[in-house]
Formats: C-alpha cells, structure tokens, sequence
C-alpha cells in the first residue's frame, strides 16, 4: 500500500496546539484583569472570566479526553472554531470590533492556512468574517474611566471592519501558499532520504553477492570438476547421460551468474570506502549511461590541474548522476562536462546542446514541483524533484550549485564548485 503524500497531511501538533492555548487563555485572563482593576475600564468582568473558563475547560478537555498525540482536520476544525467563538464572546462584553485586541480574530484561520486542509480553512475564514461583521453591529459598550463610551466617526468604524477582513484574506492566502510549499518541500526531503536508504540498500546486498560469489567460487569449481569426470565415466549409460548432461550445463549458468556479480563494479566490497579521483567519479557515472542513452558525452579534463583523492560517497554519485541524467534527457545529440581545478577549488561544469531552461522555472530552479508551460511533450517536462534532489545531496556536502542557460551552447548549464578543503573532509 502507498503511503499518503506528505503534502496531502493535514494535521496540529497536539502537544503545541495545547501549549499555545494556554498561553492565549493566560494573556485573556491578564489583559481583562488588568483593564478593569488597573485602568478602570467598566465592563462586565464577571462574565467575560467566565468565558475565559469555558477555554481552559475546553483545553482541559483536548488534554485529557483527546487520547492521539496529533489532532485530526476534523479535530483541529473543532477546537479552533471554539477558540474563534471563546474570543468572539469575550470581544461582545468588551467593546466589540473597537477594542484593540480584536485582532486575535485572525490567528485561527490563518494558524489552519498553513497545516489544515483548504475546506477547513475556508470554513474558519468564513466564520470569522461572520464574526467580524457581528461585533460591528452588536457588541457592549466599553465604558471608559471617564465615565463615557468611545464615539468615532462612522467611517473609521466601518473602516476597522472592513481592514480587519481585508488583513484576515490577505494573511490566510500568503499563510495557504507558504504552508503548501513547507508541505511540498517537506515531501520533497522525505524522498531524497528513500531514494539514500536505497541506494545504501543496494550498495550493502551487492556488497553481500560479491562476498558470496568469491565465497561460493571454489565449491562451484569442486562441482564442476567432479560433474565432468562423471560425464566421462558415465558417457555410455544412456539412463544416467542426460541427468549428468543437466549437472553439467546447471553448474555452468551458476559459474556465469557469479561471474557477472563479480565482474559488476557497482557491487564491489570496498564500494563506500574506495577513494578516486573527480574525474574517475565522473567517468564512471558516464559508463551507466552507455547502456541506456544514445547520446555522445564528451569529458574535458585538461584544466584538472590539482587532482587528488576523495572519499566516494553515495550522496555525490546521487547527486553528479542526477545533473548528468538530466542533461542526458533534455539533450539532443551531446552532453558536455568539464573538470577544473587549482589549489583552492575544484569545479565542474555539466552542459548539454537542448534548449535550456524555460524563463518560467529560470528563477524557480532547485524548488521541488514546479513545472514549466512551454513543453507539450510531458514526458520532458518534469516536476524539477531530480534538481532539487540533486541540487540538495550536494550542497549538504560542501558544494555550490549554480544552474542557468549556458553561455557558449544552446541548452543549459549546471555549475558544481567545491572547496577542496571540504571535499578532502568529506
């Protein structure tokens, strides 16, 4: 079965979600307090406390009888439409839209932009659009020390309202598009970490068939040996002919399936451990290609002037590979790659002969999901989620990464730079 997308999770952090009320009820609870004890204001204290109770009921309430340690959409709908109304009675017996605290009203809706899902959260800036446009008509006067209320012109009055709707879509929009792109971002991450744990999978078995070739060598030769005599002992028993004959040919598909694991440099021993050179890095990420692409690569290393030795990593090969398989896709005919280095930096420089990045993903390129208008051919348009891993693998390992068109050839340009300090510490 599939796991579901991360992006498509909508969910709160129980324990978070808790914290942050408590911390709301106990400002509420301050702030009334302290207006009418302190500054003198008249309003009915009693019943707004009583409102700020019925909060810590209800997150008394989500603490106890809310037994999963993440709340649902569903969940999360509930105890933020509550918190919306808790604040809605709170602002009625206080002053209304006029009191300074009503913008509060904000933070549910905007709090489920970014985690909750968007008919959720469609619901909750609905319902405070409701509550706004409640408070302006019906509210309690708050009485000020003076003795009178507050009177204002009409049009700042309604103009309060009116911004306070404005700032909520406003806000709520820049909150759904920033929470979609953490979620897409997020999921992003958790694929590269797959593809890894994978391609570490794979080192580690092809480690074990090469280890069980070598091991398995001598005790297939013994057999083979033995299965030859047999086949010339016994080359006139016609009964016993055929089954020797079988042997035979079955002894000999196994010494050629173990040849094969052992001849397979993607399965040696010392895979993680062998050092090498930039350029044998790169050589041997063009040979996985020949098999699968018809494309030319053509490999320029005359300006690798301080080549050394460096640990092979799973995550660079990852990395170099994907850059390289992109390149190999979006070509036409040829794929070009240079290696410089000197005594500060190593570089390399992977370009093809296609027709480069679109202008509309130009800026958007190493962002995971994006996806260009101008390919009708959608088996090359991609979701830009090789570059971000690409892009992602390698910049967590010291390098720089620069793509772009390219400024001598037709198609695009990917710019790898390390310092090779931090390629010798890798």
């Amino acid at each position: 079965m599939e796991s579901k997308s991360v992006s498509k999770i909508y969910s709160l952090n129980k324990t978070t979600y808790i914290n942050l009320r408590w911390i709301a009820i106990l400002g509420q609870f301050l702030t009334v307090n302290i207006v009418k004890y302190v500054f003198n204001f008249e309003f009915n204290i009693f019943i707004v406390n009583f409102v700020i109770i019925l909060g810590v009921i209800s997150n008394l309430v989500l603490v106890y009888f809310y037994q999963k340690n993440i709340l649902s959409n569903r969940a999360s709908f509930t105890f933020l439409f509550v918190d919306i109304l808790q604040l809605s009675l709170i602002l009625y017996f206080s002053g209304g839209i006029l009191n300074p605290f009503s913008i509060f009203l904000l933070i549910p809706s905007v709090f489920s932009s970014s985690n909750l899902s968007f008919k959720t959260s469609l619901s909750l800036i609905l319902i405070t659009i409701f509550s706004i446009i409640l408070l302006t008509l019906y509210h309690e006067h708050l009485i000020y020390p003076s003795g009178n209320k507050l009177i204002i012109n009409d049009f700042y009055y309604y103009g309060t309202s009116i911004s306070l709707i404005i700032a909520l879509i406003f806000l709520n929009y820049f909150a759904t598009l920033f929470g979609r792109e953490s979620n897409l971002r997020k999921e992003a991450l958790n694929k590269i970490e797959e593809f890894i744990a994978k391609e570490h999978e794979l080192v580690s078995l092809g480690g074990q068939a090469a280890a069980a070739a070598h091991s398995l060598n001598t005790p297939l030769s013994t057999i083979k040996i033995i299965s030859q005599d047999l086949h010339d002992q016994f080359k006139d028993k016609k009964e016993l002919q055929k089954d020797i004959e079988l042997l035979v040919n079955q002894v000999e598909r196994c010494s050629q399936i173990l040849k094969r694991l052992s001849l397979n440099p993607g399965v040696e021993d010392d895979f993680i451990d062998q050092e090498c050179s930039m350029f044998e890095y790169i050589s041997e990420i063009i040979k996985s290609f020949k098999d699968i692409s018809n494309k030319e690569f053509f490999i320029n290393n005359s300006q690798d002037t301080n080549s050394f030795k460096i640990t092979k990593l799973i995550e660079i090969i990852y990395g170099i590979r994907n850059f390289i398989g992109n390149a190999n896709k979006f070509s036409k005919k040829k794929i070009y790659i240079s290696i410089k280095s000197d005594n500060q930096l190593t570089e390399i420089s992977i370009e093809d002969d296609g027709d480069g990045y679109s202008k509309d993903v130009l800026n958007k390129i190493g962002e995971p999901y994006i996806k260009s208008s101008f390919y009708d051919d959608k088996s090359k348009s991609g979701l830009g989620l090789g570059i971000f891993i690409g892009k992602t693998l390698l910049e967590r390992n010291g390098a720089k990464v620069i793509c772009r068109n390219s400024k001598t050839r037709s198609g695009a340009e990917v710019l790898l730079t390390w310092k090779n300090k931090d390629l010798k510490n890798l």
